[in-house]
C-alpha cells in the first residue's frame, strides 16, 4: 500500500477520534481539527521517509496531541488547559470517552456521535457539527447535504462551537436514560453520511462505498442498541435497500446508470431481503415516520422485476404522505416524479412548475426527461444541458451529456414555447 492510500484510509477511519480525543483534552472545537489536520500532514512528509506505523491511529493521536500541546504552551490563555491536559492524558490506544460510562453504546463511533448531538443545540446544528467533526465531511459537502450556501454553513458551524464553548456544553457521551433525546439527532447524522456515500455531493466518482457501508455498519450498530424503535429500523431498512443497488449504479467506466437500465440480476438479493424483513418489523410498530416511508419507497423499487413493474402510484402516494412529515422541494420533486410516471410526463410537468429550487440540477434534468418521453426533444436538450452545467460530479456531467447526444439525434415533434417551461437562462 502507498502512504498515499494509507493516509486516506486513515483518515476514514480515524478522522472522527483524533478529533474527538483532542476536543475532549483542549475543549477548543477548531484547535481540535486543526491539530488533528497537522498530524495527517505531518504524516504525508514523514512516512515515506520512515513506513506507514503498525498503529496509524496512535500515531496520528499522538502528533495530534503533541500538536495542541505545542500551540498551548505558547498562548498564556491557554496555561490552565496545558495543566488540565497533563491531567487527563489519553493513552494511545484508549477511547476519547469516559470507559466508565452507562450509556451501553460499545462502538466508538457512534459513541462519538452521540456525543456531538447535545440536545442544547438546534438538531441542524448537531448534525452538521457530527458531520464536520466525526464523519469528515467538508463544509461545502455539508452545505449541499442542507441545500444552503457554502458561506452560510460555515457560519452556522462557527456559530455553534461558540455556543458550544460559551455555555461549557461538556463534551461527553449520555447515559443510557438521555440516548432517546439524541436519537433524531444521531439519525439525522447516519442518514445524510449515507446519502453522501450512495450519491456523492461533489467530485469525479458518483458513489462513495465506503462511505455508504459505514453508514449502514452504523445504523446496525444504533438497532440493535435500539429494536423498539421504529424510524432506527426504518433507517437500516432505507439503507439496506438502497445500498444493494450499488454494484449497478455506475458502469464501467464510473458513467451514472439510471434505475431503469440497471442489471436487477446484480442487485443484492440479500440486502433487498434483509431490508424488507426490518422494515415489516418497524411497519409493525404502527408509529410511522419519514424513515419508514422513505423505506417503504425503496421496497417498491427493490421488489419490482422490472422497471414496467414499478408501482409508481403507490410511490407518488408515499411521496404524499412524507411531505407531511418532511415538507421540503426536494420530497415535491420526487412526489412530481412519481405523479409523472403514473400519470403521465404533462402531470409531472404542472407539479414541477411550482418548485423554486435555485442551483439544483435535478430540477432541470426531471424537466428535462419529461420532455424527452413527451418527444419535445429540443426543449428536452435544453434543459439537460442547464442541469449538466449544474450538476455536481463528473459521473453526472457525463450521464446528461449522454442524454443530450440522445434527444439531439431523435427528431422530435416542433418546438413550441408555453408556460410549461422556462428558457434556460431563467432556469433556477
Amino acid at each position: 500500500m502507498d502512504v498515499e492510500t494509507a493516509v486516506a484510509e486513515a483518515f476514514r477511519e480515524e478522522w472522527g477520534q483524533v478529533v474527538a480525543t483532542l476536543i475532549r483534552i483542549t475543549g477548543d472545537w477548531d484547535l481540535a481539527e486543526e491539530c488533528a489536520q497537522e498530524a495527517f500532514a505531518l504524516a504525508l512528509r514523514t512516512w515515506p521517509r520512515d513506513g506507514v506505523p503498525k498503529r496509524p491511529g496512535a500515531w496520528l493521536t499522538t502528533a495530534a496531541r503533541n500538536r495542541a500541546t505545542d500551540r498551548l504552551r505558547r498562548d498564556t490563555v491557554g496555561a490552565a488547559k496545558l495543566r488540565e491536559a497533563a491531567l487527563m492524558h489519553v493513552p494511545e490506544h484508549s477511547s476519547a470517552l469516559e470507559p466508565d460510562d452507562d450509556s451501553g453504546v460499545t462502538d466508538d463511533r457512534l459513541r462519538l456521535i452521540f456525543t456531538c448531538c447535545h440536545p442544547a443545540l438546534a438538531t441542524e446544528a448537531q448534525v452538521a457539527l457530527a458531520l464536520r467533526t466525526l464523519a469528515g465531511l467538508s463544509t461545502a459537502e455539508i452545505a449541499r447535504a442542507f441545500l444552503v450556501p457554502e458561506a452560510t454553513m460555515s457560519q452556522r458551524l462557527v456559530r455553534v462551537k461558540r455556543k458550544i464553548k460559551g455555555a461549557g456544553i461538556p463534551y461527553r457521551v449520555p447515559p443510557a436514560h438521555l440516548l432517546p433525546e439524541r436519537t433524531a439527532a444521531v439519525l439525522g447524522v447516519l442518514y445524510l453520511t449515507f446519502n453522501e456515500g450512495y450519491s456523492a455531493s461533489a467530485g469525479p466518482d458518483l458513489l462513495r462505498p465506503d462511505l455508504a457501508a459505514e453508514a449502514v455498519r452504523l445504523a446496525r450498530v444504533l438497532a440493535r442498541l435500539m429494536p423498539d424503535e421504529p424510524e432506527v429500523l426504518g433507517l437500516l431498512a432505507l439503507m439496506l435497500l438502497q445500498h444493494a443497488r450499488r454494484a449497478t449504479r455506475t458502469g464501467p467506466d464510473g458513467e451514472l446508470v439510471p434505475l431503469e437500465e440497471q442489471d436487477r440480476t446484480r442487485w443484492d438479493a440479500g440486502e433487498i431481503a434483509e431490508g424488507t424483513q426490518v422494515l415489516e418489523t418497524a411497519l409493525r410498530r404502527r408509529q410511522p415516520g419519514p424513515y419508514q416511508i422513505q423505506a417503504a419507497i425503496a421496497a417498491c423499487h427493490a421488489t419490482a422485476e422490472t422497471p414496467a413493474d414499478t408501482d409508481w402510484a403507490q410511490i407518488a402516494g408515499l411521496y404524499g404522505e412524507l411531505r407531511k412529515f418532511v415538507p421540503s422541494a426536494v420530497v415535491e420533486l420526487n412526489r412530481a416524479v412519481a405523479v409523472g410516471m403514473a400519470d403521465g410526463p404533462l402531470a409531472g410537468l404542472a407539479l414541477l412548475d411550482e418548485l423554486d429550487m435555485d442551483g439544483y440540477h435535478l430540477l432541470p434534468a426531471t424537466r428535462a426527461d419529461f420532455l424527452r418521453r413527451l418527444g419535445r426533444t429540443a426543449e428536452a436538450a435544453e434543459w439537460y444541458a442547464v442541469a449538466r452545467d449544474l450538476a455536481p460530479t463528473d459521473a453526472e456531467r457525463a450521464y446528461l451529456t449522454r442524454r443530450i447526444s440522445e434527444v439531439v439525434s431523435v427528431p422530435g415533434e416542433p418546438v413550441r414555447r408555453s408556460g410549461e417551461t422556462r428558457p434556460p437562462e431563467e432556469c433556477p
